[in-house]
């Protein structure tokens, strides 16, 4: 496939099979000692089995990735059998790498054959809703090599000549169009044969996989996302998500 070619829709049927990778072998400094971030209680469960049962939710959603800390995969593996899973979706767990990106390419090593659509999501954001994560797959379905879902800024965002010492002032030297300007969020999708061509091709440091897709010269499109689809990294993100979760348990039965 060449840099400026596209799957054609038909090169992704409805019927392609789903699988999503989890990437959970980080520590989450930021939200203090402890245990890793994904193993986090939320709601008294760990925020990583809140986000494996988040793509499990989808039924396009057939194979769910966990990428653990290389030492942890057995302690990560025991979690999910903990756990009650949707039986209709199998489950697999990996040791990870030293990277972000290292891990997502572990986890894309184990996916089985017949596993055209690839969602690559964070552990870290437990609470995303299931119509979320069916927006991004039909996108893909539909022909694009790679779907985030991403939201508006609320905020007015700054450019800024940063700092030689944290704290102290920084020239702002321009205020981009926020109306141009997307938070993006996971789980992102993906055509497979694309993010396996970005992880074979692309070097240096990412902070997401998308962005790899875009060196290639291919097409990223944005679908809705959702504020609940937010990223526990801080405490204050972590009273958030259980506000959040309290919610859905008395209006939903979640």
């Amino acid at each position: 496939m060449s840099d400026d070619s596209r799957p054609s829709p038909s090169a992704t049927p409805s019927a392609a099979r789903t699988a999503a990778v989890i990437p959970a072998a980080g520590r989450g400094v930021r939200l203090g000692p402890g245990a890793p971030k994904a193993l986090r209680a939320l709601g008294g469960t760990p925020m990583l089995i809140h986000a494996v049962r988040a793509m499990a939710a989808s039924r396009a959603v057939s194979l769910v990735v966990v990428v653990a800390p290389p030492e942890g995969a057995a302690e990560v593996k025991s979690l999910l059998d903990a756990h009650a899973l949707p039986e209709r979706t199998d489950f697999l767990v990996v040791p990870g790498g030293q990277t972000r990106k290292e891990s997502v390419k572990l986890g894309l090593d184990a996916l089985p054959a017949g596993h055209d659509i690839v969602l690559v999501h964070d552990a870290a954001r437990p609470l995303v809703p299931v119509d979320t994560v069916d927006a991004v797959i039909e996108a893909v379905r539909e022909g694009a090599p790679a779907v985030v879902p991403a939201l508006p800024l609320a905020d007015t965002v700054k450019q800024v000549e940063p700092a030689g010492t944290p704290g102290e002032p920084e020239p702002v030297v321009a205020t981009p169009d926020r109306a141009r300007l997307r938070a993006v969020q996971t789980p992102q999708g993906f055509d497979r044969a694309t993010l396996v061509r970005a992880h074979e091709t692309v070097t240096g440091d990412v902070t997401d996989d998308a962005g790899m897709v875009e060196q290639l010269g291919l097409t990223v499109v944005a679908v809705p996302g959702h504020e609940e689809a937010f990223k526990v990294t801080r405490p204050l993100d972590l009273v958030l998500a259980e506000a959040v979760l309290a919610r859905r348990r008395l209006n939903d039965g979640f």
